[in-house]
């Protein structure tokens, strides 16, 4: 079967005039009946190359999708485009189930969505084999892989599906896999070699920042007021520090709800549809939060803490942008966050060979906050993947901090933690160079070192910024089973004895200034009022139908609607993702509100 019998579902259905880049690749190997694998960056339309071949080729498409509230909210968008699509799991009523699996089973749903758990259920899997199904197709695949940021247990019954259904083709898609993840799903999923689509990595609407976390909540407080009325995420280390900075934004009237383990799982569903449903809400979060989450319009991912590696953080910040507009990454770190990452590694169940990969991820990650040049070129490497020239779209490319050579200055550093045993932390070494004779200084008699006051002429936030890239250089370690104390390693010890060069970053960057015009900034008053206007119509519409804002139409859809002011159903089904069924369901609403607005 070719693309040919695909082109007016696309159109119809979706509201698409054209695939997005390597769809067309992806779904013709899909069309012929192949295993695939397709990695591909976050808003390129994964579920579209499965989405559409169930709709050209009929049968049962099962697709097996690791969270609830993601499965609800593709069924309900497939069924507002006219698709008939089902999902069975735990969060539904036994009732809805049952009619769900009737429905299926009757050959009246062309998707059935499934959680892991519920598939690989011996009474659901004899059920299914009596089925006529087409194809499985497996979402955030990247869980399967033991050497992937994200493992999850629950993921590795799915190795048994090629040979439980071995005529049926699988496919398999995720947005974060290195080379060794890509192979390890291979091996795992699939009983035949699959077709492996990789479309790359690169997201170059989301601007990329780093800055030193020197405030605490202040930092993040700022920086989401700053983008007040647009849809965020906050990521923290701790749940702690998730129910801190939640009280710490509301305090400052932002709107804003906490997810994490901790809390109940209806309070963390109820967050979640909160958080789905907003025009402009926040959730703070620690990493229980995210992992397939298909709202388009978040306009930002804050990360207040060092993640657990440069995979882990490439798969959270994905979340931001999916519709292709203008988003941003920005993540605040400090070497506590070095030294409590360190730690968890150590501390893991996992086997040597598990905990040297993670320290390898985790270098990566310094080395990308550290860094001086372009974080998307750094970033991309990460998965094999070459930026020829620099983005321009990242904080280093657009302000280039100046590097200056620092020999001496490393030499110092590296001087005061040998002179004080190689037991003692950054901030005690920062008064040592500046010679500021604190009760500790003065009780452990360091004031008498050769090394005391020797970096009078360097601010203490200056030093810091030292030894944090020493540390990203290799030339200290954080003692991470104690209290954090810097010791030198074999690199540092010839950086002592003059046998290595070392050069750092001099001005770190400051300030969260936006990274480019939005729409709001670009269009004019009249533009800006419409848009305001559908998005209160699309608004009262999700509410009246209990679904997220997005399933009605995404930000980009609006923002054309806005700008080319439809006034007939044929104009407006010009408009990207609007389709025949949701004209008929409510384009009127949606007319009527772009003639008043320009009465």
């Amino acid at each position: 079967m070719t693309l040919d019998a695909a082109w007016p579902i696309l159109r119809e259905v979706f509201g698409f005039s054209e695939f997005r880049p390597g769809q067309a690749d992806i779904i013709e190997a899909i069309l012929q009946n192949q295993h695939v694998l397709g990695v591909m960056p976050t808003g390129a339309g994964k579920s579209l190359c499965y989405q559409l071949p169930a709709l050209v080729q009929g049968g049962l498409t099962l697709v097996v999708s690791p969270l609830v509230a993601l499965m609800d909210d593709q069924v309900a968008g497939l069924r507002r485009a006219g698709v008939e699509a089902e999902t069975i799991h735990s969060g539904c009523p036994r009732a809805d189930n049952v009619n769900a699996w009737r429905r299926a089973a009757a050959g009246q749903a062309r998707l059935l969505y499934l959680s892991p758990e519920r598939i690989m259920q011996p009474r659901m899997l004899r059920a299914l084999a009596k089925l006529p199904i087409t194809r499985i197709a497996v979402d955030e695949a990247h869980c399967i892989s033991r050497w992937g940021p994200a493992f999850r247990p629950d993921y590795e019954a799915l190795t048994r599906l090629g040979e439980i259904f071995p005529a049926t083709p699988i496919v398999a898609f995720t947005a974060t896999a290195d080379r060794a993840t890509r192979q390890d799903i291979c091996e795992r999923l699939f009983n035949r070699p699959p077709r492996v689509f990789s479309l790359g990595f690169n997201r170059p609407n989301i601007h990329l920042a780093v800055r030193i976390r020197a405030r605490g909540p202040q930092q993040t407080v700022d920086y989401v007021r700053a983008r007040s009325g647009q849809n965020g995420i906050v990521y923290c280390l701790s749940r702690r520090g998730t129910e801190m900075t939640t009280e710490s934004l509301r305090f400052n009237g932002i709107e804003a709800r906490p997810y994490h383990a901790g809390l109940d799982a209806q309070v963390r569903l109820e967050h979640q549809r909160w958080f789905m449903e907003q025009d402009g809400g926040v959730m703070v979060a620690t990493i229980a939060f995210g992992m397939g989450i298909d709202k388009p319009d978040i306009r930002y991912v804050f990360h207040a803490n060092l993640p657990s590696s440069i995979e882990a953080y490439y798969q959270e910040l994905g979340r931001a942008g999916r519709d292709g507009q203008a988003a941003e990454a920005m993540m605040l770190y400090g070497l506590d966050d070095i030294r409590q990452r360190r730690r968890f590694i150590e501390t893991s169940e996992g086997e040597p060979e598990f905990r040297r990969r993670e320290h390898q991820r985790l270098n990566r990650l310094i080395g990308y906050c550290e860094g001086v040049g372009c974080r998307r070129q750094t970033l991309l490497e990460a998965f094999d993947e070459h930026l020829p020239e620099p983005c321009g779209h990242c904080d280093n490319c657009q302000r280039p901090p100046e590097v200056v050579e620092g020999l001496i200055e490393g030499q110092k550093v590296l001087s005061a933690v040998h002179r004080t045993g190689q037991r003692f932390g950054v901030r005690h070494i920062t008064d040592i160079l500046r010679g500021q004779a604190t009760a500790k200084v003065r009780e452990w008699n360091h004031d008498q070192l050769p090394t005391f006051g020797v970096g009078r002429d360097r601010e203490g936030a200056e030093w810091q910024s030292i030894v944090r890239q020493l540390v990203a250089g290799g030339f200290l370690s954080i003692d991470i089973s104690g209290p954090g104390g810097l010791t030198i390693t074999p690199r540092g010890r010839r950086l002592l004895a003059g046998q290595e060069e070392f050069a750092f970053r001099s001005s770190p960057a400051r300030g969260y200034a936006r990274s480019e015009p939005d729409f709001w900034d670009q269009a004019d008053p009249e533009t800006q009022a419409l848009f305001a206007e559908l998005r209160a119509v699309r608004r009262a519409l999700a509410r009246e139908r209990g679904v997220p804002a997005y399933v009605i139409f995404p930000d980009r859809t609006l923002h054309e609607m806005a700008m080319r002011k439809p006034r007939t159903p044929r104009e407006l089904i010009a408009v990207r993702g609007v389709g025949q069924t949701k004209i008929r369901e409510y384009g009127d609403l949606f007319l009527a509100a772009i003639t008043r607005c320009a009465t």
